[in-house]
């Protein structure tokens, strides 16, 4: 399986990894039967993603699928960020294998996820 270099980039030096204490917005997609698994955190002021954090249990193109999304909505709107796609994701990949286009699913589904959380405290 041929990855791009901006995957392996990601993969070999994820950015925005970790956990934040008290989230704004907390989303956590995948299962552990099928081996990806995403969690994402978000603090948010006055409707901007001010930090987000994350940690992914999975294969290189899960982990650099979220270290990519981390750093495509930091700073952004939360409708910003609602408006990313996987189809955005494997584009700042670089493309990813097709067997590998899931792991960017996850991704945008765990960033709605956190977003809606956030919103649902609102």
């Amino acid at each position: 399986m041929e990855y791009t270099k901006k995957v392996m980039d990601h993969f070999m030096n994820p950015r925005n990894v970790g956990v934040i204490e008290n989230p704004d917005g907390y989303g956590k997609i995948g299962s552990p039967s099928c081996g990806d698994m995403m969690e994402i955190f978000l603090k948010i002021e006055d409707g901007i993603i001010k930090d987000v954090k994350f940690r992914t249990f999975g294969c290189a193109s899960a982990i650099a699928s979220s270290s990519v999304t981390t750093e495509m909505i930091l700073n952004k709107t939360v409708e910003e960020a609602l408006q990313v796609t996987n189809k955005a994701v494997v584009e700042a990949l670089d493309g990813l294998p097709a067997a590998k286009v899931h792991c960017s699913v996850l991704a945008e589904e765990a960033i709605k996820a956190a977003i809606e959380d956030y919103l649902s405290k609102k």
